[in-house]
């Protein structure tokens, strides 16, 4: 007997297409189902097109919808793996954040493609058929939501979007793929260590995102004291120290009971209470701003949207961001 596979299609560059002047062409909402063909070989697949939008216009809100979708589908039917069609560009977002949301061991797979439906060389086709089969893999159960690209799978919480336009773009700093998708079977080299789990309603928290360059002007943050916010993310230099310029403006905002969540702009590594010096990681972590684990800063973001639901205590959220 066949395993079951649910396969939601979002949009993205999997379901465009290039006309004559090289142009993208607005998605085509038959330009996965024309794959579909091609899956029965691994499974017997459902196909919905529950989203039709390019990744850009992908919300915390929209990928909540998303989560209530499977959420849904998987109450209704019995299936052996979902899997989940997204535009590139925000694509880790996504992924992660179902991974925190989602309580399923049942595997979940996201995927697209770099290269339009109808470009020489299309990656559609092969990353779809490579995620049905690690979908069916009974070695992707309860391993959180994967991202399956390029015959490689890589853990949602570690992937990150790395060129532009390079078919291989999907890579984890420090960590690499968790399997790779060979000719006969799927094979896993590691898994993470740690599942984390947050019961959420909705995905409405207002958590902006800066990023430290030399010489920062204070002025330029205005916004996070004049402006309605939940939480902030702050993208900071190397083990995780800020130009003293913007000390003040982020003091403002814990004052206001607003938690700062640190992150480095380095792509390895994780911020460290190390320096002493103003503006320095020590005086940083003095202030509260909780400091996180190795997450980039997309993704901080959307941990600290997922987590605001829970708590606003500075001490629950810096151990939840240290796992």
């Amino acid at each position: 007997m066949s395993k079951k596979v649910l396969v939601l299609n979002t949009g993205g560059t999997i379901a465009m297409s290039v006309d004559d002047s090289e142009g993208v062409k607005p998605l085509d909402d038959q330009a996965v189902n024309k794959i579909l063909p091609f899956l029965t070989r691994y499974a017997d697949v459902t196909m919905k097109n529950v989203l039709h939008l390019p990744s850009p216009h992908i919300t915390p809100a929209l990928m909540n919808f998303l989560r209530s979708e499977i959420e849904a589908e998987l109450a209704n039917e019995s299936y052996d793996g979902v899997v989940i069609t997204h535009g590139t560009d925000t694509l880790e977002e996504t992924a992660y954040f179902l991974d925190l949301t989602l309580s399923h061991t049942v595997p979940i797979v996201v995927t697209g493609a770099m290269r339009s439906s109808n470009e020489l060389g299309a990656d559609g086709p092969v990353n779809l058929i490579s995620s049905v089969r690690t979908a069916v893999d009974p070695e992707s159960a309860n391993k959180g939501v994967l991202v399956v690209f390029n015959d490689e799978i890589h853990a949602a919480c570690h992937v990150t979007k790395t060129h532009t336009s390079n078919i291989a773009t999907f890579q984890s700093p420090q960590y690499g793929p968790i399997g790779t998708i060979l000719k006969k079977h799927v094979q896993y080299h590691h898994a993470p260590l740690i599942r984390e789990h947050y019961t959420i309603s909705h995905a409405d928290a207002n958590v902006p995102l800066i990023k430290a360059v030399a010489g920062m002007d204070p002025r330029w943050l205005r916004f996070l004291i004049e402006e309605p916010i939940d939480g902030l993310i702050v993208e900071a230099f190397g083990l995780g120290n800020l130009p003293p310029a913007i000390i003040p403006t982020l003091q403002q905002v814990l004052d206001k009971g607003i938690p700062i969540v640190l992150v480095s702009r380095c792509y390895n590594g994780q911020v460290q209470d190390v320096y002493d010096y103003e503006g320095g990681g020590r005086q940083l972590k003095e202030m509260g701003i909780v400091f996180s684990n190795g997450l980039n800063g997309q993704k901080a973001r959307i941990k600290l949207i997922v987590s605001l639901q829970q708590t606003r205590d500075v001490k629950t959220l810096q151990n939840w961001f240290d796992k």
